[in-house]
């Protein structure tokens, strides 16, 4: 058989399944305005359903990551996406606040095996080398997800209602489902990939680490060096998804303009964002493969990052596309800086402990990202410059995150076990 490069139809099956999720995780912020209207909540409220969502996904990407070590990443991951699926269906039987809130728990309940499953299969199927730049591409979902959502949400909704947004993403995941079962493997049983193929896959020394059971959490806990990622995420994923719920409202409330006026605006964001944050993943290898060490390279990356954020602390006293670069600018530079914080835990862990430790950060980062919706909704609901104040905070926040992590792990290198 000849050279094969299958691996990167595992990786388009991974940007596939984020894509769909993130165009989901757009709905709720396009369609505020309708909901508004018909659930008649105040901010605090709205923010409060976030919460709930957030504490929902935080559960589910503990359970998960546990679940897909011990299942497998096939079966785990298709359980995940079922399930989720399945809630996304299920929004067309909402009718009020209580069961909006119903649905959106177990909408969380369902897709927190999303980056588990997708960073412990790569961890499976790239070297290290590659795989900043394969979880770069298939994270860059979430751009593409965020940018497709406000040019196709807004008509569906007007000509199927907003329930029907919602079946349609479920129905998607369906279609995921399928492709999934079908085509993806353990790399050394499947029959699509040549022997240089695994042998290239399989190249990075030898860990004897990767053989035994799947670590357990009380394990995992006792290195630093799993903090390292879990401090990370707890800071920085509140960013990302206070991106994803109010940039619609931001629009709204300090330029005056509707999901009609705004949609333009955010595609122009999200479409930045798209560009911008492969680089991200792709520099990082480029510079291993130049010869730099993991280390070096990965936190020259991530603090060049973390600075890129900074800008966005302007984005309220701006022009309307000043805003768009600099709020592009800092989303672009999360997913950057999060594709090359996912990689540092397959540099530093064998693969049987992967999920785990993911699951974890993803813990940490939802249990930030359900307080920061609460605080933004207060914030917003009582001061006029609440938005000012918001990015603010977000201006400083990777910069602190990179501080702790690297406390925490002043080098990206393997973590001997007992």
């Amino acid at each position: 058989m000849g050279v094969t490069r299958f691996r990167w139809v595992i990786c388009a099956l991974l940007f596939f399944a984020t894509t769909i999720l993130y165009v989901d995780r757009q709905i709720l912020s396009l369609l505020k305005p309708i909901l508004d209207d018909q659930m008649g909540w105040t901010a605090t409220q709205f923010g409060a359903i976030n919460a709930g969502f957030q504490a929902a996904y935080g559960v589910s990407l503990l359970f998960f990551g546990w679940l897909i070590d011990r299942w497998g990443t096939k079966r785990g991951y298709a359980l995940s996406i079922g399930a989720w699926s399945i809630a996304a269906v299920g929004h067309a039987l909402v009718g009020g606040i209580g069961s909006f809130a119903v649905a959106r728990v177990a909408l969380g309940l369902g897709e927190g095996g999303n980056f588990p499953g997708a960073i412990k299969a790569v961890a499976q199927w790239f070297p290290r080398a590659e795989r900043a730049l394969a979880t770069s591409l298939f994270n860059s979902g979430a751009n593409v997800g965020a940018t497709l959502a406000p040019a196709i949400i807004p008509p569906i909704a007007l000509s199927l209602g907003w329930h029907g947004a919602y079946v349609l993403v479920g129905l998607t995941g369906v279609v995921w489902l399928f492709l999934w079962w079908r085509f993806f493997d353990d790399p050394t049983r499947s029959d699509r990939v040549s022997e240089a193929e695994l042998a290239h896959i399989e190249s990075d020394p030898g860990d004897p680490g990767d053989a035994g059971a799947a670590m357990t959490w009380r394990e995992v806990l006792r290195h630093r060096e799993a903090w390292s990622f879990i401090a990370g995420k707890f800071l920085t994923d509140p960013i990302w998804w206070f991106f994803l719920i109010w940039l619609p409202d931001f629009f709204k409330k300090t330029r005056g303009l509707d999901i009609k006026g705004s949609w333009a605006l955010l595609v122009g964001v999200y479409g930045i964002v798209t560009v911008l944050s492969l680089f991200g993943g792709w520099v990082t290898g480029w510079l291993v493969k130049l010869g730099w060490t993991v280390t070096r390279a990965r936190k020259t990356g991530m603090a060049l990052f973390a600075l890129c954020v900074v800008p966005i602390a302007f984005a309220t006293r701006v022009g309307d596309w000043t805003a768009v670069i600099l709020i592009g600018l800092a989303g672009a530079a999360h997913q950057a800086w999060s594709a090359n914080l996912y990689s540092t835990v397959s540099d530093m862990f064998p693969k049987r402990a992967v999920a785990a430790i993911v699951g974890l950060g993803g813990m940490a980062g939802s249990i930030g990202a359900m307080i920061f919706p609460i605080v933004s909704g207060v914030i917003l609901d009582r001061f006029t410059e609440g938005y000012a104040i918001l990015f603010g905070f977000c201006s400083g926040a990777y910069i602190l995150a990179f501080v702790v992590n690297h406390l925490l792990a002043p080098r990206f290198e393997r973590v001997r076990l007992d």
